[in-house]
């Protein structure tokens, strides 16, 4: 059960990335070693589970983000397993998820601009396993980017 100084830290971690120790046991008001010892006990835990940087994709020449709904021909797990094997093997393919509803996945693809991803449609999602359609959108304008997982308050027994 985290408390509320690891929803703290962990807010902290999630739209600030990994700092010292020091400031973060400042914000939270703990010594650097006690912060140091709780983020530890959570990635132990796997609670924290990594650190990434957040990138700009227009600063990296990718402009573009394309969602994409995929329907298969077949649910079955040899069809899903397939699919999802070559999913992995494209980075432009940022993101997967297995849905329910219409279409059996969902992709996040990057790319520079509309002929790049023609380019990705004709190599890349074209020649992945068991595809009945393909449903594409295009991102107009971000209004809300992922910063984080909302975490639930902790106990004010805690």
């Amino acid at each position: 059960m985290i408390d509320r100084i690891d929803v703290k830290l962990l807010n902290l971690l999630q739209r600030g990335g990994p700092r010292p120790a020091a400031e973060l046991g400042e914000a939270v008001g703990l010594s650097p070693s006690a912060c140091h010892r709780r983020i530890r006990a959570m990635e132990a835990a796997g609670i924290i589970t990594g650190y990434t940087a957040r990138l700009n994709p227009e600063s990296i020449g990718l402009g573009l983000d394309v969602f994409v709904d995929i329907s298969l021909t077949s649910q079955s797990e040899e069809a899903l397993t397939a699919f999802e094997s070559a999913v992995k093997s494209f980075d432009e393919i940022l993101e997967c998820q297995l849905l329910s509803g219409a279409a059996d996945y969902r992709l996040r693809v990057a790319a520079r601009n509309v002929a790049d991803f023609d380019r990705l449609h004709r190599h890349c999602l074209s020649r992945l396993p068991g595809v009945a359609a393909m449903h594409s959108a295009f991102t107009l304008r971000t209004i809300k980017a992922f910063e984080g997982y909302p975490i639930p308050k902790a106990d004010s027994g805690h």
